[in-house]
């Protein structure tokens, strides 16, 4: 019975909901609905006969038996993931180089970490960074000067193929002690009167610009600034007000540095995507650096969504 009611798929909805900490994360994770991880954990009660799982403060906690499954999973997930894995190394090779060109200022924040992961599944990948930022990154592509690109626009280009990233909520940043920092959501009109900081690329590169302030006919003052680290300074010390990822700024936000607010009602939405030779887009190792982005945002960074 054991043998055929535990599956692989049990032990990853375990595992997907221990790192996110809640079922409906762990259900954009493993790409099912709530409703699926719910019916998967009830179907695992129901068969040891016991809860897996309680709620306290807010968190998803795993029962004694539960973790039991738990550290099953971490085993049997890791050396399954390492077959997998050394299965597709030996398909196709090691692979090439895969030098990543970005026009985001704050993807660092995930790109170091998931590069750090990379290195350790492939080695012998010629893994780097193309130097500073670029305000067309998919031209490297073309110009066989990289062979990934994170931008944040899924217009089609021949020759290359884009991957879905993730979806995240992009907030007005606001000093923290101002009036727009009591409204629950901003307008376009409140920027007529204030400074917008940005960084130093162009207007159609951001999301603020080109998806909230023109489609109104707002064109606030504007400042720009090449650090995130500096430009939450400014807003901070307000000298103006500023757009960003909600999960660039949320260590700042409960600090009380700074406040966030939604812009418009409804919230402004962004993606960002990997772009890649068509090519390359059927490789092994390619493949698994987008999909290692792709679980490592939506565990680890706040408000994001797994992008259609």
């Amino acid at each position: 019975m054991y043998e055929a009611m535990l599956e692989l798929r049990h032990l990853r909805t375990l595992k997907a909901i221990e790192e996110t900490g809640s079922l409906s994360r762990a259900a954009d994770v493993l790409c099912i609905t709530q409703s699926a991880v719910s019916h998967q954990v009830k179907a695992l009660e129901d068969w040891v006969g016991e809860e897996l799982l309680y709620k306290q403060g807010g968190q998803t906690r795993f029962t004694v038996l539960g973790q039991t499954l738990l550290n099953l999973a971490h085993t049997v997930l890791a050396e399954v993931d390492s077959c997998e894995l050394g299965i597709r190394q030996l398909k196709e090779g090691a692979g090439g180089p895969l030098r990543v060109a970005v026009e985001c200022h704050t993807c660092f924040d995930w790109l170091m970490p998931a590069m750090d992961h990379y290195r350790s599944r492939w080695p012998e990948v010629e893994l780097d960074i193309v130097s500073g930022f670029h305000a067309d990154p998919v031209g490297l592509i073309h110009q066989s000067a990289a062979e990934l690109a994170i931008v944040s626009e899924d217009g089609a280009e021949e020759g290359v193929t884009l991957f879905p990233l993730f979806k995240f909520e992009m907030v007005a940043v606001v000093p923290a002690d101002s009036k727009l920092a009591e409204r629950a959501y901003l307008r376009p009109s409140d920027f007529k009167n204030q400074t917008l900081i940005t960084y130093p690329v162009p207007d159609d590169m951001l999301d603020v610009v080109r998806l909230f302030l023109k489609p109104a006919g707002v064109e606030p003052a504007r400042r720009t600034s090449e650090l995130t680290v500096a430009l939450l300074q400014l807003v901070a010390s307000r000298r103006g007000v500023s757009a960003l990822p909600a999960w660039a700024v949320q260590s700042y936000v409960e600090r009380g540095y700074v406040a966030q607010v939604r812009l418009g009602k409804h919230g402004l939405m962004s993606t960002l995507y990997a772009a890649v030779p068509k090519a390359l887009a059927g490789k092994a190792y390619v493949l698994d650096f987008v999909h290692l982005v792709q679980d490592l945002c939506l565990r680890e960074l706040p408000g994001v969504e797994r992008a259609s």
